[in-house]
């Protein structure tokens, strides 16, 4: 995993907090625990050419204490909803959940620094609550704050991405936000794992980079943004960094007859288009819900 900045003292492997898991640019784990605010804002063109894409910027994005997190919401959220934010499983501050561990409703008063389109912190948003975290089939956490949407809005100027309903393409063209380095990554969705397996845990459809997004311990949670609607697509998490196979910080791809495919230095994310339909009334996750197919405890 992209590891969590906790862990300088693992050295970049995780972007999560706590226990030291996998590393594959995956659980963010080695990098300094201070965000570089003089970090390159966008780091590569698709191809070295400009398209025309939607406006991307640091806007709505967070920045955890060890890990990056945007504020999302769904379509079906409303103004006074208290607002959602976004990161991976592995970046809660408990640790990383065990396999087969899901999280819901836990109390918490985790921290999040807000960030304007420039990348400036702007306000300190607090969580009430995690909503759900898991790193069974996904590697995902929603923070319930204590701030509903409007009064970020109105506070701050700031309106909540919007999370995708669809499932992205190979070839899309993607942006990776970082809030914790200021720092945004271009590329395309190169492919799909059919199972993604670091360590302990086995994530299902992963998204695979194309290998300008180089990311690095401290993006996880970044969300990954589709440039062509501005909406999150998937959830950066883990990539492989040693070439190593199927181990911490060294994921490995597996495909449906159980063939494995190592690739060194490519990166990789969640998808995030499933967690809509468990998202209930005032932002509550519902995993009852009709097509709400996340991970149940």
């Amino acid at each position: 995993m992209r590891k969590p900045l906790l862990g300088a003292l693992l050295a970049v492997l995780l972007l999560g907090a706590g226990a030291a898991p996998a590393t594959a640019t995956g659980l963010d784990a080695a990098a300094p625990a201070t965000p570089a605010a003089t970090a390159p804002a966008d780091t590569t063109a698709v191809g070295g050419t400009a398209a025309a894409v939607k406006a991307v910027s640091y806007a709505g994005t967070v920045a955890l204490s060890n890990c990056s997190g945007s504020v999302v919401r769904t379509p079906g959220s409303q103004p006074n909803d208290f607002a959602l934010v976004l990161s991976n499983g592995h970046c809660l501050e408990s640790g990383f959940p065990a396999a087969g561990q899901v999280i819901v409703n836990q109390p918490s008063t985790r921290t999040f620094t807000l960030l304007n389109a420039a990348g400036t912190g702007v306000a300190t948003l607090r969580a009430s609550r995690i909503a759900y975290a898991t790193m069974t089939d996904t590697d995902v956490s929603l923070y319930q704050l204590t701030s509903t949407y409007a009064q970020i809005q109105s506070r701050y100027a700031i309106t909540a991405l919007d999370l995708n309903t669809t499932r992205p393409v190979q070839g899309t063209a993607i942006k990776v936000v970082s809030g914790y380095w200021k720092r945004i990554y271009t590329c395309t969705v190169d492919g799909f794992a059919y199972q993604l397996k670091e360590g302990q845990w086995t994530w299902k459809d992963s998204v695979r980079y194309t290998s300008a997004c180089n990311t690095i311990g401290g993006t996880s949670g970044s969300p990954v943004i589709d440039t062509a609607t501005g909406k999150v697509v998937a959830v950066n998490n883990t990539g492989n960094e040693s070439g190593g196979r199927c181990t911490d910080n060294n994921p490995c791809e597996v495909d449906q007859s159980g063939n494995v495919t190592v690739r060194q230095g490519i990166n990789y994310a969640q998808e995030t288009y499933q967690i809509v339909p468990c998202v209930g009334a005032g932002t509550k996750i519902d995993l009852s819900l009709a097509g709400c197919a996340l991970p149940k405890p």
